[in-house]
């Protein structure tokens, strides 16, 4: 039998649930963050997706077949004429407008994680990145599927980030997290026991800097 997704998960859960259930995702769902605490993510945010964004050419360079290629094709597109426009946007009602995210310095946190997916996918094959990326496209989802399953979220127009839950609580964003945990399974049940273990300890070191992003908003880091 071979793995899946969640299989992953379950080897570091401990890890898996700190990320999901962070004091900043509490204070988000209970519309208590600071505000200079989530506009401070907001921006490293918008830097993290010009990475994301390089991670998809770099899936295109490590793509093996048409398919692979369209999926990376696609990714990016999707970042590039989509993502970054819809947050660009969302940035401007936080009071940022386009020029302040084009000056930004990166945080510590911010270089960490991404520097270390792209330097995954380099040493590594496109399911090296993908292991890599997850912890970000599908723990999105997760993130706001826990949140709207938890009696102290706070909706409507009372949570100041009501729209920052409901977009990765959209259908097409919950869409596009299936569709990763699908093109993941089906990698991962070809997979040997000492390739797994690799890829555990890729993903475990993801998530971690997954939760290093999440406190580095909460702190105001840089």
């Amino acid at each position: 039998m071979g793995y899946r997704f969640d299989d992953l998960k379950a080897a570091c859960q401990a890890d898996w649930r700190a990320y999901i259930e962070h004091d900043f995702v509490r204070r988000v769902g209970a519309g208590t963050l600071a505000e200079d605490a989530f506009r401070h993510y907001l921006q490293q945010d918008y830097l993290f997706l010009l990475h994301f964004a390089r991670a998809y050419a770099l899936a295109a360079y490590k793509s093996r077949t048409l398919d692979e290629l369209r999926q990376a094709h696609e990714g990016l597109k999707a970042i590039l004429d989509v993502e970054l426009g819809l947050h660009i946007d969302y940035c401007r009602t936080w009071g940022i407008d386009e020029d302040d995210l084009a000056t930004l310095p990166e945080a510590r946190a911010t270089l960490a994680y991404t520097r270390y997916v792209l330097d995954a996918g380099s040493r590594g094959d496109l399911l090296d990145l993908h292991v890599a990326l997850a912890p970000c496209l599908v723990g999105y989802g997760e993130v706001a599927n826990w949140l709207e399953s938890q009696e102290f979220t706070l909706r409507g127009e009372a949570n100041p980030f009501e729209a920052w839950i409901a977009m990765y609580a959209s259908p097409d964003f919950q869409a596009a997290m299936r569709a990763e945990i699908d093109w993941l399974d089906t990698r991962l049940a070809d997979v040997s026991p000492s390739r797994f273990q690799e890829l555990t300890t890729l993903f475990r070191d993801a998530t971690r800097l997954e939760i290093d992003f999440w406190q580095m908003g909460l702190d105001r880091a840089f």
